[in-house]
């Protein structure tokens, strides 16, 4: 039966309409882990050297250390890009399968999910070290099995919060509690979480402890599944109460004022988009990493305006990179009427230039770090309006890529959302500004970069009507395109 399925999902890859798209985001997505695994063998081979090199003690106290936030930002990163075991059950459901063999393949997929296996590229060289540098072999091998069942459990965890936003939102925020008051000295959750993890060498039997929570973890997602396999519960669409919700004030600008509606609408009643503007608050502290000399790489004065773009730059960035998909669900519908693509791209471009200068007032904090920090957010931010607004625009004509808004999945990473035009219209989004910058500030004075940058934002609002003409010209033109790939499911 596993065989039955594995032919099927074949079939299923090589007969989308979507096939020469799939191969080559493929090759991409495998160039990207070969990159991950590089840095993994990297970290796991030097780790211990460089740790035992810096004098913070012995290096496998000091990973158990930080393994409990390894862990937390693992199951973040799941949740945020990890795919769901779906496999297509709907069309299973109609055919002579156990449900329990669909649920087995479905689960035995995201076994096999880079998410998993990548961090073996870190534990078993790391483990290696450890028995070359005289660790119990019998200690090491319990520690590393013991922590690798944990992140398999972090894999069926995800699973399981995967549709319960509250609960996750809850333990994101207990811990960043928890790393703020470690950081500043005023309660070091560590001290409770090192003895667990050192117990897995110590006591090399207590590895069969996280081996029988991934068990037991296993079998609750199981039946969770299981028991939700209906057309008419689980795997129905959720339907709720419906709620009216005016916005008559924005009335008074026509037709831009409905699509602006629309959007706000838009955001506040669905999972992806109200994930999209976490993550976009969540940009805001970016910039901590440039402007506290944390990160010693990134003190060079060039990066400050990477971090202005970014900081002002996250809600532009993640909803503006995604016009018109966001309307996918209706898109044939919208251009069977008397639209003007001129009102629906100012109504996207003014929610994204509200949410940009918005973005600039709650990084105001910044000031703590130096008039010269807030000064490279709000040159970025300039930038961000100029030029970057319309950059995201016109790469939205060639993403290509319907969004359920039922779901936060795929975010980022879907098979059509990166091609070469969209990759080619990032350069002058982020690495412009670098270099307009490096001109003024190493030629002439630091000032000189910022004006060079803000310049450049400035003379591109000063043309917006002569671009959005452009812009508008390019969505007509890939106006069926689209259309026909809202209409692709596979």
């Amino acid at each position: 039966m596993f065989k039955h399925f594995v032919n099927l999902q074949w079939k299923s890859f090589f007969r989308s309409a979507s096939f020469k798209t799939n191969v080559a985001f493929k090759i991409l997505m495998a160039f990207g882990a070969l990159y991950f695994i590089v840095i993994f063998l990297s970290m796991g081979v030097g780790a211990f050297y460089l740790i035992k090199k810096s004098g913070w003690g012995d290096p496998l106290q000091v990973v158990d250390q930080f393994m409990i936030y390894y862990l937390g930002i693992d199951l973040y990163i799941r949740y945020m890009l990890q795919k769901m075991p779906i496999t297509n059950i709907k069309p299973l459901l109609y055919l002579p399968f156990r449900k329990s063999q669909v649920v087995n393949y479905s689960l035995g997929k995201t076994v096999v999910s880079f998410f998993n296996w990548s961090h073996a590229f870190f534990f078993v060289p790391f483990s290696i070290v450890l028995l070359i540098e005289g660790y119990s072999p019998l200690g090491v091998i319990g520690w590393h099995f013991g922590i690798m069942a944990l992140f398999y459990g972090n894999n069926f965890l995800n699973i399981l919060i995967n549709n319960k936003d509250n609960l996750f939102y809850t333990l994101l925020g207990i811990g960043a509690v928890l790393g703020g008051c470690q950081y500043y000295g005023l309660f070091d959750i560590t001290v409770y979480t090192t003895p667990l993890f050192n117990a897995l060498y110590n006591m090399p039997w207590t590895a069969i402890l996280p081996w029988l929570l991934l068990v037991g973890l296993y079998i609750v997602t199981f039946n969770y599944f299981k028991s939700n396999m209906y057309l008419d519960a689980g795997l129905a669409i959720k339907q709720a109460e419906a709620k009216t919700e005016d916005y008559a004030w924005l009335n008074r600008f026509g037709n831009l004022g409905t699509f602006l509606k629309n959007d706000i609408k838009l955001i506040r009643r669905n999972k992806r988009s109200k994930t999209t503007v976490i993550m976009s608050v969540l940009f805001i502290f970016y910039g901590l990493l440039f402007f506290t000399g944390g990160i010693e790489a990134y003190d060079g004065p060039v990066w400050k305006i990477f971090a202005g773009i970014f900081v002002t730059g996250g809600f532009l960035f993640s909803f503006g990179g995604f016009v018109p998909s966001w309307d996918s669900s209706y898109y044939p519908l919208m251009m069977s009427q008397n639209i003007k693509y001129k009102e629906y791209l100012d109504s996207k471009w003014y929610l994204v230039i509200i949410a940009t200068l918005a973005s600039t007032v709650l990084a105001s904090f910044y000031l703590y770090f130096g008039l010269d920090a807030y000064l490279a957010v709000l040159v970025g931010a300039v930038y961000n309006i100029g030029v970057n607004s319309y950059l995201v625009l016109w790469g939205g004509a060639y993403v290509k890529t319907p969004i359920d808004l039922t779901s936060s999945k795929k975010a980022f990473g879907d098979k059509q959302a990166f091609n070469a035009k969209t990759l080619l219209l990032t350069l002058p989004k982020l690495i412009m500004p670098l270099i307009f910058y490096a001109l003024g500030h190493y030629l002439i004075n630091p000032t000189a970069g910022y004006i060079f940058v803000a310049a450049i934002g400035i003379i591109g609002l000063l043309f917006k009507n002569r671009v959005f003409k452009l812009i508008e010209k390019i969505y007509k033109k890939e106006k069926y395109k689209t259309l026909l790939a809202y209409k692709q499911k596979a």
